[in-house]
């Protein structure tokens, strides 16, 4: 690769990198949100960005809202969607419909071994995921091992604001430095055309 290809490289790097950034600062207050992890690594062609999920544990804030569930440690809720589809996530904000469902704010349906789950009146979420009612044990909200709930909880996003703020300035310097370097390439390479007829 000659000059210019790294120093576009550099840019189209830094410019995944302010993206990332830019999109954890937008979901520093978005309950259940991993920030994104950026890390960069040079190849055969240039500079190169890929991004991962954080495994950090966001911090858990109280509500005493007996259907708020946080989990703690991996894992994630599975949801269903009213028109079948299934997605997942770190947000544990639900109410109870009439029916005893629980449903997230945009109306999915917390899934458990046995479809979706169902709490009669007086039931209950311990911190194994299973669902009691009357003594007995009637569905279980599937966890990895070693993870766990807690009911009345919300966790937070694990997204650390001024670190992110810090992240989108270095980001664009990166970019800003990049371009210097591509317009020094320019103008040099644009000097040296110009006086090669001179030469001749």
């Amino acid at each position: 690769m000659d000059g210019i290809a790294w120093a576009a490289s550099a840019m189209s790097a830094a410019q995944s990198r302010l993206e990332i950034a830019a999109d954890n600062l937008a979901n520093a207050s978005s309950d259940g949100f991993r920030r994104r992890v950026a890390s960069g690594f040079l190849s055969s062609r240039g500079a190169r960005i890929t991004d991962g999920e954080s495994s950090d544990q966001g911090a858990l804030r109280h509500t005493g809202r007996t259907f708020d569930l946080a989990l703690i440690g991996r894992g994630a809720f599975t949801l269903s969607d009213p028109r079948g589809g299934v997605s997942n996530t770190r947000s544990g904000a639900f109410t109870r419909d009439r029916f005893g469902h629980l449903r997230d704010d945009a109306g999915r349906l917390l899934l458990g071994k046995r479809g979706a789950v169902r709490l009669p009146s007086g039931a209950s979420i311990d911190d194994g995921g299973f669902v009691r009612s009357a003594g007995r044990i009637i569905d279980r909200i599937a966890l990895p091992a070693g993870a766990s709930i807690r009911s009345g909880f919300i966790e937070t996003s694990n997204v650390n604001a001024i670190s992110e703020m810090v992240d989108v300035l270095c980001a664009q310097r990166s970019f800003e430095s990049a371009q210097k370097v591509l317009s020094a390439i320019d103008v040099t390479r644009q000097k040296a055309t110009d006086e090669l007829p001179r030469l001749k």
